[in-house]
């Protein structure tokens, strides 16, 4: 696992040798596990999966809080 600054972004990266690509599922209340996925992107400003030749790297941009209060770049509160 990497973490990146890059400007009001963190990066976070990881990496594993599936050479299975993550699909997201549709939403299901009754499911129980397997919702990392939805949540990644849920919150996410960028995501990407890079094949590699061994297994795949997966690439999660989320934005940094422009201030204590939690405000995020590019996001209003809701």
């Amino acid at each position: 696992m990497e973490l990146r600054v890059a400007g009001d972004l963190v990066e976070v990266v990881v990496w594993d040798s599936d050479p299975v690509l993550p699909v997201a599922r549709a939403a299901d209340a009754g499911r129980v596990g397997q919702h990392g996925l939805e949540i990644v992107m849920a919150i996410a400003q960028g995501f990407e999966v890079q094949r590699e030749p061994v297994g795949k790297r997966i690439t999660a941009r989320i934005a940094l809080p422009d201030d204590l209060g939690g405000d995020v770049t590019g996001r209003r509160p809701q």
